[in-house]
């Protein structure tokens, strides 16, 4: 358990059990890994406008004077060679709205929803990767920041998601991946980019509190012995499933490899979630330097961003989808840089293509020539869906035996107690503590209740101020997500 005497429960904060942190004793009790309910794509391409593939390593910014969700989309098209950064709106996060810009001509129209830095750009100098939105800057000329291009990121602002200009800031060292996103309760950017590391592509962080200083990128995580043995697993699982799309080439898995292509990383009620997209690669593409394979998305937590730990047994929390049910996600998934909270769920818009690629090379490299693979569907990538509940990413389970656990002692600066439980069969009961003694008893809980108010049938906590005490919370048959105190 945590070895700290006390911590801190800020009034409004929730306090999860993704690890130890605040813990003191705890009995009976299962950590579960909950996945979020796939709702399919919700943003497809337009075929007859000449989009083949969506993509994002952004996440849905809400715009408080327009009244809309703002979301930016690495698309590519019919034309090799020819794609960009599209700008799509909402009102709801459901139904997206493709606004004419006429910013970027495409087949010789301006009628088109593409958006750039600079019109005289093409891909890879043309891309924006990367959008957040920034309540905080007095600028509102800089409301919007994101980083631009694909081989290195230059920071760039614009005023309304639309109108782009580069900022006189260094660029951040990258290769091709990268997520942002913004940490409001320390104001600070956090930029994940990939680099060569322990057994092949690895993250790296940057941060920024102006968006115009970057840190040196500093590995913070990579893939180790553990994964390429779950990987053999994974990857052996997958070729052998008749029921999950082919990965068009095949090999004797002599040379497969597990490592991070991306991974989004969010501030999340006083800790830090990553989802790392581990790519696992199954073989060498023929006559070209790079390997075919598929990607699972699995979770992970740090307090601090340099020490992370997986969770769920390293299992998928988002993973492929079988073929059939006419879904995108079938060979590579690529996690947002962060979820939008909906009320009383976690909205994740994710990456999902069908393939992990749509051409061969033939001939030899680099003096041959892609060609595409025939009979591949050309709808071939979307912006996906998955909703989870607040909080949700994991839980504590007790079933008919009854499960304790008891925080660590913390100064009490609140006087209502709520928790995020599961108990529709089921019991939670709470009990504070002074030193060793009871002070305070709840009635009982039941029943599924996002945002449960604790009810004191024995004193209270509003006779409690200042003092240092402990919360013991005891629960049978129910699932626990958190708890927080309120003033």
């Amino acid at each position: 358990m945590h070895k700290n005497t006390t911590f801190d429960v800020s009034p409004g904060q929730r306090q999860l059990f993704l690890d130890d942190y605040g813990i003191a004793q705890i009995e009976h009790l299962a950590r579960t890994m909950h996945r979020p309910d796939k709702k399919g794509a919700v943003i497809r391409p337009n075929l007859e406008c000449g989009e083949t593939a969506l993509q994002t390593r952004s996440a849905p910014a809400w715009d408080p004077e327009a009244a809309v969700y703002k979301l930016w989309i690495i698309t590519s098209t019919d034309i090799p060679g020819v794609s960009g950064t599209t700008y799509v709106e909402s009102e709801d996060g459901l139904h997206w709205h493709k606004p004419v810009l006429r910013q970027k001509e495409f087949k010789g129209s301006l009628e088109n929803n593409f958006v750039t830095l600079d019109p005289a750009l093409e891909w890879p100098e043309n891309a924006i990767m990367n959008v957040v939105y920034d309540p905080n800057d007095t600028d509102p000329a800089r409301c919007f920041k994101g980083l631009a291009q694909c081989s290195i990121r230059e920071p760039i602002a614009s005023p309304d998601g639309i109108h782009w200009c580069k900022l006189d800031a260094p660029p951040i060292p990258s290769s091709d991946e990268s997520n942002l996103s913004y940490d409001q309760q320390r104001r600070t950017f956090l930029a994940t980019v990939k680099h060569g590391g322990p057994h092949g592509r690895s993250v790296f962080l940057s941060t920024s509190t102006d968006f115009m200083r970057w840190t040196e990128p500093e590995l913070i995580f990579h893939a180790d012995d553990e994964d390429q043995r779950l990987g053999r697993e994974n990857i052996d699982t997958r070729l052998s499933n008749p029921h999950m799309q082919s990965l068009i080439l095949r090999s004797e898995l002599d040379s497969y490899n597990v490592d991070v292509y991306n991974m989004g990383v969010f501030a999340y009620e006083g800790l830090y979630i990553g989802l790392p997209a581990m790519y696992h690669s199954a073989g060498p593409v023929p006559n070209y330097p790079n390997t075919f394979g598929f990607h699972l998305v699995q979770l992970a937590c740090s307090r601090d961003l340099r020490t992370w730990r997986r969770l769920g047994n390293r299992r998928p929390f988002i993973e492929a989808s079988p073929l059939g049910a006419g879904a995108y996600d079938l060979t590579q998934l690529l996690p947002p840089s962060a979820p939008v909270r909906r009320d009383d769920e976690l909205w994740f818009y994710y990456t999902g293509l069908k393939y992990r690629a749509s051409s061969h090379y033939v001939g030899t490299y680099p003096d041959g020539e892609i060609v595409p693979i025939p009979g591949l569907d050309r709808d071939q990538g979307a912006i996906c869906l998955a909703l989870l509940r607040r909080d949700g990413f994991v839980s504590l389970d007790a079933g008919e035996q009854s499960g304790m656990f008891t925080t660590q002692p913390f100064e009490l600066s609140g006087t209502m107690l709520f928790v995020n439980l599961d108990a529709t069969k089921g019991t939670l009961t709470v009990e504070a503590l002074d030193g060793g003694s009871v002070v305070a008893t709840s009635a009982d809980l039941n029943g599924d209740l996002p945002q449960g108010k604790v009810v004191w049938t024995q004193d209270s906590l509003a006779d409690l101020q200042g003092r240092l005490v402990h919360l013991r919370f005891t629960l049978r048959n129910g699932s626990f997500y958190s708890y927080w105190i309120e003033e």
